[in-house]
């Protein structure tokens, strides 16, 4: 089980009303108001601070192995088409659907149309038409129950949606309104496997290059969005993204991939995307192959953090994150 000792001190202190002159050795910037009442910059700054320890736990002693190893302490790098920790068993980080879920939260809703349960995600369905171009890829996702000791996950649904190669999301970017491509849901097979057909994304200003995900239950758990046992996202490595972005459609993603690192990412900057960052192989004349393996502990309960304009992040109750849920929610 996991402890806590930082949130037992605030608890501790909420129960006397005691003031403290600092906590977990960060001064308070109002010392003779209880912890609750330190400000907003304070509750963000500890809580991000626990969600980076809760990425340490949870990487397992084989990881922790590899990060004593590594000259940069484990984390991935931007410039490798792989990375060790694809295969990880940990619970895959909860992160903000971001403003373009299509999934009823924040607007329109593909998931109650007939039609978005397919395996080739690159053309719109339904009444619409349009076709998303560029570099071939294929997206596979591994999901293990991490509560029934990392058992293939059979049955779930997963629904995966990105923007197209000139960064537009379908249904809500300009251009792309009357289409919803790059959407899809497949239900895990025998070895909790799902598989896409899509397109390389582009990447768009303020954002490293990445694809949505959210996992249900099973099918019918899909047309209600507070179903999701798992909202988060995958990256992809650099050296990938600058052999795609060379090729024709893709020009504003050279400029845009310049501007952006995995260290200021409003998502994967916790921790570099370590459990989050896809292997991929393949050519951009032949087409990638995107792997991850991800786990899913159904113990813990995902709670919505994260508003429709992308700021924040599901957390789970349970983990370490959660002991600041109440003072972030004031």
């Amino acid at each position: 089980m996991e402890t806590d000792n930082g949130g037992d001190r605030m608890n501790e202190r909420r129960r006397s009303r005691e003031p403290a002159a600092e906590f977990e050795r960060r001064p308070l910037a109002r010392p003779d108001e209880e912890l609750v009442d330190q400000g907003l910059g304070f509750d963000v700054g500890t809580l991000l601070g626990r969600r980076r320890m809760l990425g340490l736990l949870g990487l397992g002693a084989a990881s922790m192995g590899l990060a004593a190893c590594s000259g940069d302490g484990g984390k991935p790098s931007s410039g490798s088409s792989t990375a060790s920790a694809s295969t990880s068993s940990a619970e895959i980080p909860e992160e903000t659907a971001g403003p373009y879920p299509g999934d009823g939260s924040n607007g329109p809703d593909v998931l109650e149309q007939s039609g978005i349960i397919r395996s080739d995600i690159r053309s719109s369905f339904g009444e619409a038409s349009g076709t998303a171009e560029g570099v071939p890829m294929t997206l596979e996702l591994t999901v293990s129950n991490l509560a029934a000791n990392g058992a293939p996950f059979e049955g779930v649904a997963v629904y995966v949606w990105h923007c197209d190669r000139e960064g537009r999301y379908s249904l809500y970017s300009q251009g792309a309104t009357e289409e919803n491509y790059l959407r899809g849901v497949q239900i895990a097979d025998a070895a909790g496997t799902v598989k896409f057909t899509s397109i390389f994304p582009a990447c768009y200003t303020g954002r490293w290059p990445h694809v949505h995900f959210e996992v249900y239950p099973d099918k019918a758990a899909i047309t209600d969005s507070a179903n999701a046992i798992a909202t988060s996202q995958l990256a992809f490595p650099k050296d990938v993204c600058d052999k795609v972005y060379a090729q024709p459609g893709y020009e504003q993603s050279i400029k845009t991939l310049a501007q952006v690192t995995l260290d200021n990412d409003m998502v994967f900057s916790d921790d570099g995307a370590t459990s989050q960052m896809a292997t991929v192989t393949g050519s951009a004349n032949s087409g990638y192959a995107a792997e991850l393996t991800l786990g899913i502990d159904t113990r813990t309960t995902p709670t919505t953090g994260g508003g429709p304009n992308g700021a924040g992040s599901r957390v789970r109750r349970g983990s370490l994150a959660a002991a600041m849920e109440a003072t972030t929610d004031r």
